[in-house]
């Protein structure tokens, strides 16, 4: 299936080119990107989920400023709605959260600069969420890197706030959705994560270790493993950079 043509990266005029224009144009491409959307459709699925547990819509919203990540937010929400312990829900998050660290670590060279004071990078670091990064990825090469912080955080800040629109529809909405349905809304962020990944694909070892974590994945899952996503993303990566680099040495 042909996939729609991705909008353009934004520009900046130069004369405008300060922070503040370089903010409102990553708070406003994040709006031409079908992630927005995305988020806003799993906010209405997790406030559905958060409703019926018996949570109120300003701690689903508060939840969504301090942990800002979709799967560890179901997390949250479904351990503290079943009684678990603060302590163990707190380890949960945080081990669910550990995916995000790769994507930091990838977006953060692409944003500082040899004066970039450590304070000004906690902001886009914190808004790291797949949907941002795989918008970053895309939209900040183009741009002058004193321009990167700003677009990074008004794109990021762009997101939460359609989390935010998702989550309260969706806590309004959640005595008419059907579970299956908000269950379905849910789903929306790995699978769009998933397509998004298989459209950036361009070396072959992109498309091994994609090929590798859709194999790995279910069957640690299947094993019972435990944190089998974190285990995918390590083997199959180091499995594709290891043939990768074992087939650019014979050549």
């Amino acid at each position: 299936m042909a996939s729609a043509p991705m909008p353009p990266a934004p520009t900046i005029d130069p004369p405008q080119r300060s922070a503040t224009a370089a903010f409102l144009a990553g708070f406003g491409a994040a709006w031409l990107s079908v992630m927005a959307y995305v988020v806003i459709g799993t906010y209405i699925g997790l406030a559905a989920l958060a409703h019926d547990f018996g949570f109120s819509l300003w701690w689903l919203a508060a939840s969504t400023v301090l942990v800002w990540a979709g799967p560890a937010q179901v997390i949250l929400v479904s351990a503290l709605g079943a009684g678990a312990a603060p302590v163990e829900v707190a380890i949960a998050v945080s081990l669910s959260s550990v995916r995000l660290l790769p994507m930091v670590i990838s977006l953060l060279p692409l944003i500082k600069q040899p004066q970039t004071r450590n304070r000004d990078l906690l902001l886009p670091a914190h808004l790291t969420a797949v949907s941002m990064w795989i918008e970053a990825l895309r939209l900040l090469p183009p741009l002058p890197r004193e321009q990167r912080i700003p677009f990074a955080n008004g794109l990021g800040l762009s997101f939460m706030l359609a989390a935010q629109i998702g989550g309260g529809f969706g806590y309004y909405l959640a005595t008419s959705l059907p579970p299956l349905l908000s269950a379905a809304l849910l789903f929306l962020t790995p699978m769009s994560f998933l397509i998004s990944t298989t459209r950036n694909c361009r070396l072959p070892s992109d498309w091994l270790a994609l090929v590798f974590g859709l194999v790995l994945g279910p069957l640690l899952a299947f094993w019972q493993v435990g944190l089998d996503l974190l285990w995918t993303g390590i083997v199959g990566g180091s499995l594709a950079y290891g043939i990768y680099r074992l087939r650019e040495a014979r050549r």
